[in-house]
């Protein structure tokens, strides 16, 4: 059982930055999968980035790629993101998500993470 918590989130103007974090409790942690998600009003959840329970490979989605850097200390159980470069478009609900490394269902897809945090929100102002 692993359980998340999201922090960092707030409003920024565009092109400024900001870092959310994840931070995990259970001493599994550092065997999970994690990825971002990303929930606007009236829009479904969709992926943002993932990284493995090594640290490597990392994986985004085309929309973030160059702006955004996943990142994780296993040692403070905690994965981070670092947006920069943020756009308008980028206001949502960011939540991390979690999942064993025996999941083998698509990483970009919702439904294959069984563990995730209360969200933390991102509004970016033109």
């Amino acid at each position: 059982q692993v359980q998340l918590v999201e922090s960092g989130g707030g409003l920024v103007q565009a092109g400024g930055s900001l870092r959310l974090s994840c931070a995990a409790s259970g001493s599994m942690f550092s065997s999970y999968n994690v990825g971002w998600f990303r929930q606007a009003p009236g829009k479904e959840r969709e992926f943002v980035a993932m990284i493995t329970f090594s640290g490597s490979p990392t994986n985004y989605v085309d929309s973030v790629k160059g702006r955004f850097s996943i990142s994780r200390d296993n040692a403070k159980n905690t994965v981070y993101l670092q947006m920069n470069s943020l756009k308008p478009e980028d206001t949502a609900v960011y939540y991390c998500a979690g999942r064993g490394t025996w999941y083998s269902g698509p990483w970009y897809e919702p439904e294959q993470y069984p563990y995730w945090g209360q969200g933390t929100q991102v509004t970016v102002s033109s």
